[in-house]
């Protein structure tokens, strides 16, 4: 039931958009289907998230659970369920009374449907993350009633504390670290802060309910899921082995071919999908017998698929540049195009090495063949289309990137459902979608809850006591970009890309205008920074799933990526001091 009402809602979401663009242009009068976008990203933000939990693929920032066998991994388990559930419980709480509140409002969206029925979804998925968090926090019924047990005495701990809640915000502060080292998901850690300062200052946690729905029914926002729906039906389709088969027959015969391929596939999909971890598990396997093949050292391989999993993330519609864009006011359109040429800069410098790596006479190579490459690009010509689709209905500019996006994810379903026929059964675009779901459920899920967090610290004034500081201690620019990098680099290597964006952001800009920093080069140096995260030690995501898609140990993993993390750590500096590289292109194009 889950999963056919993300299914529907996620098919209004990309009709509801060309419903809008349709009557405007058409009629010159708008159908009034825009709110209903807003509503449904909220739908399925809040199930997409049940169903994460119930796949047990919440986000985690932990990098000991991978290590920990036997009793300390059930411990661990339990652990991590019982204190996350604990604190999901008052995100109930807020939530049901955000609702009942809205309710006695009496306020509707479009055709006169109350909002308060789209907000129930709120609840609703608190109460099955929560019952999912206890249900995986042990394996037999036994674990799983000592984990409910654990969580209800700490959320009345909380409810009848024995002592004042503020002179108790730093051991509680210290249960959650316990929580998150165990292995709790990302959006308990950040929302659990929340929880935890709000209630040692006796502030109503309504509030989080309220800063986590005006998140997720942002008017941009709708552009996240309907970009990630054409990624995962591109991804679930055939366009993988089509677009290698076009990429093989244009480079596959040079030296380094098979690296040229790699960068190339997986900047193209990781720009749709906006996640990294889809782009080596789904393609990982596809591309590691190439290279192999190909005569690539096992080391350089390994290297080389997991620092690609997350090298299309500066390029359009990638959902970073989108998300960056609403949390920093920086226009779409000008993320979209700031992020064009550092992205080629980085996938020819990946490239570069990976030729370097390429052995000087590759096995099974073949000379190049014009008529077999004129033949997969005729296969291919659909998806090539693609991004053609997204970034020309934007640059044309008769389509906001909601509509953008909307157009995108009918278009790629089109050509994987009815041309190429790659998703033969309703089974399997259902899969495709719910896959989709998924994703950006965990990720709203997260920005939701966080951004409670950064209202806390910009109400404390944080922002404004950086600029103090910053302004007295680092007179150069140069010098603050520099410092800037430093701490960007240990924000990747704590936080996934999209917390940091969060919690991050607002803290940042007001001293990037003290330092007379261009916003949209401010905003690309954050992402190439957090690209990098992703290879970084503890909580690289893409050591992780590069770990866990190849079947090595960590340690294997990580030596291999040391090289590439210096290449990406060039491009670093080179976007940072050379801001040209960001700011002519979207000049030019204005």
């Amino acid at each position: 039931m889950e999963n056919l009402v993300v299914v529907i809602a996620l098919g209004a979401m990309a009709l509801g958009p060309l419903i809008e663009a349709a009557g405007r242009t058409l009629f010159m009068r708008s159908p009034g289907t825009g709110p209903m976008a807003q509503e449904l990203t909220f739908l399925v933000g809040m199930l997409g998230g049940a169903i994460a939990a119930r796949d047990n693929r919440l986000l985690s920032l932990s990098a000991v659970t991978g290590f920990l066998k036997g009793g300390w991994a059930a411990a661990a388990r339990l652990l991590s369920g019982s204190i996350s559930a604990a604190f999901t419980v008052f995100f109930l709480m807020a939530s049901a009374r955000f609702v009942m509140e809205e309710k006695t409002s009496g306020m509707v969206m479009a055709h006169g449907i109350p909002l308060w029925w789209v907000q129930c979804f709120m609840p609703v998925g608190f109460l099955l993350i929560t019952l999912r968090l206890l249900w995986h926090a042990g394996e037999r019924w036994p674990q799983r009633l000592g984990a409910l047990a654990l969580a209800v005495g700490l959320a009345a701990l909380a409810i009848w504390p024995p002592l004042e809640p503020a002179r108790l915000v730093w051991p509680a502060l210290g249960i959650l670290l316990v929580a998150t080292v165990a292995g709790a998901p990302v959006f308990v850690t950040l929302g659990g802060a929340a929880l935890i300062l709000f209630w040692g200052d006796a502030l109503p946690i309504t509030s989080i309910s309220i800063d986590h729905y005006r998140l997720v029914t942002n008017p941009t926002l709708p552009a996240i899921p309907l970009f990630t729906l054409a990624g995962y039906f591109l991804a679930e389709g055939g366009a993988s082995r089509r677009l290698l088969r076009v990429f093989q027959s244009l480079v596959g015969s040079v030296r380094g071919g098979p690296a040229i391929v790699t960068a190339l596939i997986c900047a193209f999909f990781t720009a749709f999908t906006g996640a990294s971890g889809v782009t080596i598990l789904a393609l990982g396997g596809l591309l590691m017998p190439v290279l192999l093949q190909a005569g690539f050292p096992l080391r350089p391989a390994l290297g080389l698929l997991t620092s690609s999993g997350s090298i299309g993330l500066l390029f359009p519609p990638c959902l970073p540049l989108i998300l960056y864009g609403i949390i920093a006011k920086v226009p779409i359109k000008e993320m979209f195009y700031g992020g064009i040429v550092p992205g080629i800069v980085l996938v020819l410098a990946t490239i570069i090495w990976g030729v370097w790596q390429a052995p000087r006479v590759a096995k099974n190579s073949h000379p190049f063949n014009a008529a077999e490459a004129g033949r997969a690009l005729w296969e291919a010509k659909w998806d090539l289309l693609t991004p053609v689709i997204a970034l020309g209905s934007i640059m044309g500019g008769f389509a906001t990137p909601v509509e953008a996006a909307a157009l995108t994810a009918v278009y790629a379903g089109f050509v994987e459902i009815v041309i190429h026929r790659d998703l033969k059964t309703p089974a399997a675009v259902g899969k495709a979608m719910t896959e989709a779901g998924l994703v950006v459920g965990g990720i709203l899920l997260i920005l939701g809850v966080a951004l409670a967090f950064t209202n806390y610290l910009v109400d404390a004034q944080l922002p404004d006591q950086a600029v103090t500081w910053a302004k007295g201690a680092i007179q150069s620019p140069l010098m603050f970009l520099l410092l800037l990098n430093v701490f960007l680099l240990l924000v990747g290597c704590l936080m996934d890309i999209y917390s940091a964006i969060i919690v991050v952001v607002p803290l940042l800009v007001p001293l990037g205008v003290v330092y007379n920093i261009d916003p949209l080069h401010m905003g690309i140096i954050f992402l190439v920074n957090l690209e990098l995260g992703y290879l970084t030690p503890p909580v690289g995501m893409n050591l992780f799933l590069a770990s866990y898609r190849f079947k090595k140990p960590m340690g294997e993993v990580i030596r291999a990526v040391i090289p590439l993390m210096l290449v990406r750590l060039l491009v670093v500096l080179l976007v940072t001091y050379w801001p040209a590289l960001t700011t002519t292109l979207p000049k030019w194009l204005r």
